[in-house]
């Protein structure tokens, strides 16, 4: 039977893909090694050419334009790190295996990754970028290493594909490029409302310092008098067990950056107890914070709002596990403000000054921080309401986009294993 089956599948194969070549997809580009200047020069470092590694593009963007790490043109001559072009791709070659992007700009790698560039009249480098990730697959099952997985030059030679006549490569690739632009744009959107959000609350809010004179109308306060309670959470149950029997999203620290661009897909569902999520699930207005966790580098303290768009979204009812809180407004009209406060205060380092323990894990001192972080504050809680009506269609609107972009993405990839096996076809 499943002879036939594959018999089948290849003359349909065949019929939709006529005119496509089978081949391997080391044959179809040109692959590019990296490497890293010494870090223990400094004149190699510190100059105008971004040089990227896995952290610069280990996310859901198409395209890479900025750097954390810059270095110099000796720097670039005394080492084996490469110029890609712009638009070239660049691809995680160990640990992260298959992170990859496309660039907005000339830029030079570590040796952690390859340059993927395409063969002149033989391939097309925007539909080489959707070919590799439909061929993630197989890339991450043709990996090396004991300890690290990693993928070699080798590995795409093991990489079998069909490949369209260029014309049909560059129709293709226009078809999936249009949802990306749709999300880049999106995405650009929210990451303007957020900042114009963050302005306001700096030209309200954060003018007065505490040694300051306080002008009238002003005084010191806290966050305490905005918080009505402070809610543990539960990781509950990986299946259903007994009591444990109500599905629910979990979210975690690393979930809270990736709910500012829709609802985070990696985060765990568990199962709690009815009672138990009775007194933990997150409702409209609620702020969730990670108190526990962080690195040398990334403190605790990273934070989200709950609005009634991302409780829409939803498919099930959402919670945080214990190794966050949930903040809980006396008024829900002060939410914007609390996350305002917590994502200032994490951008600017401050949560640094509030964690216990010197070795380990971190643990953010949330409720003395609550209590004794002393804020400028106006002496009416008028302004923080006046500055919920403001901001609030900002974040509504993010989070309407933000559902759009997941709509637009999970279209896209649809289509793609239909488009890249010729299963569908672009009329040219």
């Amino acid at each position: 039977m499943s002879q036939v089956k594959n018999e089948m599948n290849t003359k349909i194969g065949l019929n939709f893909a006529k005119g496509w070549v089978k081949t391997d997809l080391g044959k179809v580009i040109k692959i590019i090694g990296g490497g890293t200047p010494k870090t223990s020069v400094p004149e190699y470092w510190d100059g105008e050419i971004p040089w990227l590694s896995v952290v610069d593009f280990n996310d859901d963007n198409r395209w890479v334009n900025s750097t954390e790490k810059t270095i110099t043109s000796l720097g670039l001559e005394k080492s084996s790190t490469k110029l890609l072009n712009e638009g070239d791709i660049i691809i995680s070659a160990r640990g992260t295996v298959g992170a990859m992007a496309q660039l907005k700009r000339e830029m030079s790698f570590n040796q952690s990754c390859y340059g993927i560039r395409n063969i002149e009249n033989i391939s097309e480098i925007d539909f080489i970028f959707y070919l590799l990730k439909f061929s993630l697959k197989q890339i991450n099952q043709n990996t090396y290493g004991a300890v690290f997985d990693t993928i070699t030059t080798k590995t795409f030679d093991y990489i079998n594909i069909n490949l369209p006549p260029l014309p049909e490569q560059k129709a293709i690739a226009k078809v999936l490029t249009a949802f990306d632009d749709k999300i880049e744009n999106l995405r650009a959107q929210n990451d303007t409302l957020e900042q114009t959000a963050q302005t306001i609350f700096t030209e309200w809010f954060g003018k007065y310092q505490l040694e300051d004179e306080l002008p009238e109308g002003w005084r010191v306060g806290n966050l305490n008098e905005f918080v009505q309670s402070s809610i543990g959470g539960d990781y509950g149950k990986e299946d259903i067990t007994d009591d444990f029997n109500v599905k629910t999203i979990c979210l975690r620290g690393t979930d809270l950056p990736d709910m500012k661009v829709g609802i985070p897909q990696k985060a765990p569902i568990r199962f709690l107890k009815a009672s138990k999520l009775e007194k933990c699930q997150l409702i409209k207005g609620d702020i969730v914070i990670e108190i526990s966790g962080g690195t040398e580098n990334q403190s605790t303290g990273r934070v989200m709002y709950i609005n009634e768009v991302i409780i829409e979204n939803s498919e099930s009812p959402m919670t945080c596990v214990n190794f966050c809180r949930i903040i809980r407004p006396i008024n829900p009209e002060y939410s914007y403000f609390i996350y305002s406060v917590f994502d200032y205060l994490y951008n600017r380092k401050v949560m640094f000054n509030w964690e216990n323990g010197t070795t380990g894990i971190k643990n953010l001192n949330l409720n003395s921080m609550l209590a004794n972080f002393d804020l400028s504050l106006p002496e009416s809680s008028t302004k923080i309401i006046e500055f919920n009506v403001v901001v609030k269609p900002f974040f509504i609107k993010i989070q309407t986009n933000n559902k759009q972009i997941q709509s637009l993405a999970q279209t896209r990839d649809a289509l793609l294993p239909k488009l890249m096996s010729g299963e569908l076809r672009v009329k040219l």
